[in-house]
């Protein structure tokens, strides 16, 4: 099953709310498989203000957060319906890499695979790029825990 989620259908997948929620669309999801989303890098992105305000770049660590949400709705919607509500939690981080600058005007681009899956943790291959060009790529080992109140 293949479809597109708008941000009102990823907000009821994530936790996040802004100026948290670093992805604006899900462009592709094959549950249990892979999801494509899409994170929009505009100008007036809080971070920008001191990162760095004469030469704006995205953090690193929030392409790495925008990977990591790209898989939370990769398992949101691959987990079972009883486990629906369950927060995923980073684990580990492993083969991080960047490759280019994000800067504002960028589409930033989210592939997400899953590697491993089992019943309290998944793995999963993660690569963003802009215009078909990779700027980071990372394996992030990530576990279910408590319910979102």
């Amino acid at each position: 099953m293949e479809k597109a989620l708008d941000i009102n259908e990823i907000m009821k997948m994530l936790p996040h709310r802004y100026p948290f929620v670093l992805i604006d669309r899900v462009l592709d999801i094959v549950p249990g498989e892979k999801v494509t989303a899409l994170k929009s890098v505009t100008a007036n992105e809080p971070f920008f203000q001191g990162h760095f305000p004469e030469n704006p770049v995205m953090p690193g660590v929030l392409i790495i957060e925008a990977m990591a949400q790209a898989g939370g709705i990769l398992a949101f919607a691959s987990l079972p319906q009883d486990m629906h509500g369950m927060l995923v939690y980073f684990m580990a981080i492993d083969k991080v890499k960047f490759r280019r600058p994000v800067v504002p005007g960028d589409q930033l681009v989210l592939d997400v695979t899953f590697l491993k899956k089992s019943s309290w943790a998944v793995k999963l291959a993660c690569q963003a790029t802009v215009d078909e060009r990779k700027v980071s790529e990372a394996e992030l080992t990530a576990t279910f825990g408590k319910r979102a109140v």
